[in-house]
C-alpha cells in the first residue's frame, strides 16, 4: 500500500502538478471547452449575420441595376446557392437556431419583389442594357369649344355650329314635311347623257337639288317642242324666285339634299285653301288681299306664286298706268300685294285663282284728277307710243293719252310739256297735246 501511495505521488510530481489543482484543471478545461462553444456559437451568429447583410445588399443591387434576362438569370442561381448553404448550416446551440430563424426572416421580408416599370429593353424582349423609358406626359384634356364666350352661354355661331343647325333643318324637313323656303341659285342638266333640268338651291352648307318635274307645272301643250327644252326653259326663266320645298333625302357626306316642291306647293293649298277656322271660313276667298311671291316674269305679265298656287297675272291687271313690258317693273323673287278675285275649288287638292295687283291697292286716278285742270300745262314723261297716240305719265301715277305732235312722235322717256284738253272723272281719263318736247341727253 506504501508502495501505491509512492507510486501515485511520484507520477503526480513527475506530471509537475499538484492533486489540489486536478479539479480546477478539469473545470478550467471544461470553462475553456464552454468558452469555446460560446465563441464557436457566436462566430457562427456573426456570419450568419453577415450573410443576411450581403443578401439584403445584393437585394439592393438588384433593385438599383435595371434587369434584363441573363442578369436575372444569375441573380436567381446565386440566391438558390446561397440558400442552400444556410440550410447546410447546422445551429450550435437552440439560442443559435432561433437567431438564425429571425434573420431568415428578415431576409425573406426584405426580399419581397416589388412591382417595377419595364423598360424598353424588357418590352422588346431583346438583351443589352438600355436607359428606362421615361414617363409619358398626361395628355391635355381640349377644351369643348375654342371659343371664350362673355356670357356663361355663347352667343355667337361658329361655322360648326351653322352647319350643325342647316343639317337638323333638312333632317326635320325629311321626316316630319317641314316647309322650307330658298332662292333658286343655279339650274343644272342632271348629265351629259341625261338632259333632265335640276333646280339648285343652297341651304347653308349643304346643296339642295329639285327636279324639274317636281319644281314646275308641266304645260298641256308643247305645240312640237321637245318636253325637255319646254321644261329647262320654264326652269330657267324662275332663277332667282323664292320657293318652298320639302326634303325627300339626304347624303350628308356629299352635302346634298333632293326635294320636291309640287309637294310643298300641295300641302300650302291644303292649309290655305280648304282648312277653315272656327266660324267655318276659309283663309283665302274672293275678295281678300294676300302677300305674294314673283316666280317667273315675262313681257306679257307674270307668274305669283300665291300660298301653293301659281298664278298667272297679266299687263292690265299689274299697274293703273299703261306698261309694255311686265319685266321693267317686276322681277323673281320679289314680294309683292294681291287682291284674289277669285277662288274656284276643283276637288280636295286643286283651284284655280285669279288675282290683280292694281286692285289691291287704291286707284290713283280718283286723287291725281284733282291736281290737273282743263287748259293747263303739265310736265311728264312718255311713257308708251302706239297706235292710239302717245301716253304721258304726269306726277300722281296717271298717263295722259296726246295726239302725234306735229314735229313727230317723241321717244320713250323724253320729257314733254302738255296742255290738258279734257278730264273724265267717271272713266278716270284723261287726254291733251304736247306743245313741247326735250330730248333726253
Amino acid at each position: 500500500m506504501a508502495k501505491k501511495k509512492v507510486t501515485e505521488l511520484e507520477e503526480v510530481q513527475s506530471a509537475g502538478t499538484e492533486p489540489a489543482n486536478i479539479e480546477v484543471n478539469e473545470i478550467a478545461q471544461t470553462e475553456s471547452g464552454d468558452m469555446q462553444t460560446v465563441a464557436t456559437e457566436r462566430t457562427e451568429g456573426t456570419s450568419q449575420l453577415g450573410l443576411c447583410e450581403t443578401e439584403t445588399a445584393e437585394v439592393a443591387e438588384d433593385e438599383a441595376i435595371p434587369e434584363n434576362s441573363e442578369m436575372a438569370e444569375l441573380i436567381s442561381k446565386t440566391e438558390t446557392e446561397e440558400g442552400a448553404v444556410d440550410e447546410d448550416v447546422v445551429p450550435a446551440s437552440p439560442e443559435s437556431a432561433e437567431f438564425a430563424e429571425l434573420s431568415k426572416t428578415e431576409t425573406a421580408t426584405d426580399k419581397k419583389p416589388k412591382r417595377k416599370r419595364k423598360t424598353e429593353t424588357e418590352k422588346d424582349g431583346s438583351g443589352g442594357s438600355h436607359e428606362p423609358a421615361k414617363p409619358k406626359k398626361p395628355a391635355a384634356v381640349k377644351p369643348k369649344s375654342n371659343v371664350v364666350a362673355i356670357d356663361a352661354v355663347r352667343q355667337v355661331e361658329t361655322d360648326a355650329d351653322k352647319t350643325r343647325n342647316d343639317l337638323l333643318d333638312l333632317t326635320e324637313s325629311m321626316k316630319t314635311g317641314r316647309i322650307l323656303s330658298g332662292t333658286i341659285q343655279g339650274v343644272e342638266r342632271a348629265s351629259e347623257h341625261n338632259p333632265t333640268s335640276l333646280a339648285v338651291i343652297y341651304h347653308g352648307a349643304f346643296k339642295v337639288v329639285i327636279p324639274v318635274l317636281e319644281a314646275i307645272n308641266p304645260p298641256d301643250d308643247y305645240r312640237g317642242v321637245e318636253p325637255d327644252e319646254v321644261h329647262h326653259y320654264l326652269l330657267t326663266k324662275r332663277l332667282g324666285a323664292e320657293v318652298d320645298y320639302i326634303v325627300k333625302g339626304i347624303d350628308v357626306k356629299a352635302g346634298i339634299a333632293i326635294a320636291s316642291r309640287l309637294e310643298a306647293m300641295r300641302l300650302k293649298r291644303k292649309q290655305y285653301y280648304f282648312a277653315s277656322d272656327r266660324e267655318g271660313n276659309h283663309l283665302l276667298y274672293s275678295g281678300v288681299c294676300a302677300e305674294a311671291r314673283v316666280v317667273s316674269v315675262i313681257r306679257a305679265g307674270i307668274f305669283a306664286d300665291i300660298f301653293g298656287e301659281e298664278v298667272y297675272i297679266p299687263l292690265r291687271e299689274l299697274s293703273y298706268q299703261r306698261i309694255m313690258d311686265a319685266s321693267g317693273y317686276f322681277q323673281p323673287g320679289q314680294r309683292i300685294l294681291v287682291k284674289i278675285l277669285d277662288v274656284e275649288r276643283i276637288d280636295k287638292e286643286n283651284v284655280k285663282v285669279t288675282a290683280s295687283v292694281k286692285q289691291a291697292s287704291e286707284n290713283p286716278y280718283e286723287k291725281a284728277l284733282k291736281r290737273y285742270t282743263v287748259g293747263n300745262r303739265y310736265v311728264g314723261t312718255v311713257s308708251m307710243v302706239d297706235v292710239n297716240g302717245v301716253f304721258v305719265a304726269l306726277d300722281g301715277g296717271i298717263d295722259c293719252l296726246c295726239s302725234y305732235p306735229k314735229r313727230g312722235r317723241p321717244p320713250r322717256g323724253a320729257r314733254v310739256t302738255v296742255r290738258i284738253l279734257g278730264i273724265n272723272r267717271e272713266t278716270n281719263r284723261i287726254w291733251g297735246a304736247i306743245t313741247h318736247i326735250a330730248l333726253p341727253r
